[in-house]
């Protein structure tokens, strides 16, 4: 259970700084910048990383579960794609914001902590490519940035449609390469590569290196920010919080407890908690499991007690990057509080319509499947695992303005943002 702070005293977390940050190479970050948002880098040539963690909308989609490979347009007006074309599965997850990623401690990435750093396989990381993982990433950022270009729903496609969807079901690491040939072939590229990378004398020295490099550089340096009314009062501004802000923020830290879990400067003990969130989607299993369901941190961990358990999400500009959970079943602030509050009361209350889906009439008999299943809804429900004392609405309230106080004032100003056209010529959404 989560434990309970000591109610005497509210203890707040440093102020954050540049210097809390890793200091990315500036000729990097603009390099990846074009890359976030080329589509070269997937399969088919339709998507890019910034088709689901967008500028418009707060460096994620909007939705519950996104629309990878095969859908068009952005946010909640993506649609899921049509004839041979359409989406084979929806995400299985909600596309987190990238807000202050780049931190010195950040220790996981992904819902499920499945990207860690760790010296396991002798690469500086511990992640899906075990020992496959090449050398020389700098960042998890970096390191993060391989998967979703090798996934078949988010960016690569299903095999037979290209050579990096057919890659990559040899084995993930096999389209690596592909990637790289596309990205480097392309004169612009080149040239910008060897202007960034000291490494990097000739285009032809480009590698799958450096494309995730220069990727994890523009999202750890362009979603740096912490520059919210909260950060004025810790640097020392008395009067940067209003009344409502201030209970707020002595009920988060102090009585409400929820500084228990959501602690640190980056508003997250980076630890894995089971909130029993509503169940729906493809859910993501460990190996060889037959149930749709999402059994989270067990399938990197293979430890039961992490059945159902997911990582603390870091709360800085949370305002922005709803809907809410690892499922994005909760729609707003307000029903994701409530849900921490009474778990069971939510679920039994929820509904479908509440998961912000865009319509694919094909996916429909398996979208809610899971939630016919007796025996899986019982060991979710019995997995939960907080137990925080009980609010008043005017209380809630409160801890809502203190959350909507955590948002950056130039958060929708960021330095670099959308750019108009990349070096591929393909469209840019």
């Amino acid at each position: 259970m989560v434990s309970a702070l000591p109610a005497s005293a509210i203890d707040l977390p440093k102020p954050l700084t540049d210097s809390d940050f890793i200091q990315f190479d500036p000729r990097q970050a603009e390099l990846g910048q074009l890359l976030f948002y080329d589509k070269i880098l997937s399969g088919n040539r339709n998507i890019s990383c910034g088709t689901c963690h967008h500028h418009d909308l707060g460096s994620s989609d909007g939705l519950s579960l996104g629309i990878g490979e095969g859908g068009t347009g952005i946010g909640p007006n993506r649609t899921a794609g049509e004839g041979a074309n359409r989406v084979q599965r929806r995400i299985p997850r909600n596309a987190p914001g990238l807000w202050n990623l780049g931190a010195n401690n950040v220790q996981f990435m992904f819902h499920d902590g499945r990207i860690s750093i760790s010296d396991l396989y002798q690469n500086g990381f511990n992640t899906p490519a075990e020992e496959f993982l090449p050398q020389g990433l700098n960042s998890l950022l970096a390191a993060q940035a391989l998967f979703p270009v090798a996934s078949d729903a988010e960016m690569a496609g299903q095999p037979g449609e290209n050579e990096i969807a057919g890659a990559i079901k040899d084995r993930m690491d096999h389209a690596w390469p592909i990637i790289a040939k596309r990205v480097r072939g392309i004169e612009k590229y080149g040239q910008l590569f060897v202007a960034a990378f000291e490494n990097v004398e000739d285009p032809a020295d480009v590698t799958i290196v450096e494309i995730a490099n220069a990727i994890g550089a523009f999202i750890g340096t362009e979603f740096r920010n912490h520059d919210s009314l909260f950060d004025r009062y810790l640097e020392g501004q008395d009067d940067a919080l209003n009344g409502q802000q201030l209970r707020g923020m002595e009920l988060f830290f102090g009585d409400a407890r929820c500084s228990a879990c959501h602690s640190g400067p980056l508003l997250s003990s980076q630890t894995f908690h089971a909130l029993g969130l509503p169940q729906f989607g493809p859910g993501r299993t460990r190996q060889f499991d037959p149930s749709v369901r999402d059994v989270g941190r067990i399938g990197e961990s293979d430890r039961l007690e992490d059945a159902y358990r997911f990582r603390v999400p870091f709360l800085r500009n949370v305002a922005l990057t709803g809907p809410y959970g690892h499922n994005g079943s909760m729609p707003t602030l307000d029903a994701i509080v409530r849900h921490h509050l009474h778990p069971q009361e939510s679920n039994a209350n929820w509904r479908p319509e509440l998961a912000l889906l865009p319509p694919a009439p094909w996916l429909a008999s398996t979208d809610f499947v899971v939630r016919h299943d007796r025996l899986e809804e019982q060991r979710r429900i019995s997995a939960i695992e907080i137990d925080l004392p009980p609010l008043t609405d005017p209380q809630i309230a409160d801890i809502l303005a203190f959350l909507n106080a955590l948002t950056g004032e130039t958060a929708l100003e960021r330095p670099m943002g959308r750019p108009d056209r990349v070096p591929s010529g393909l469209p840019v959404d």
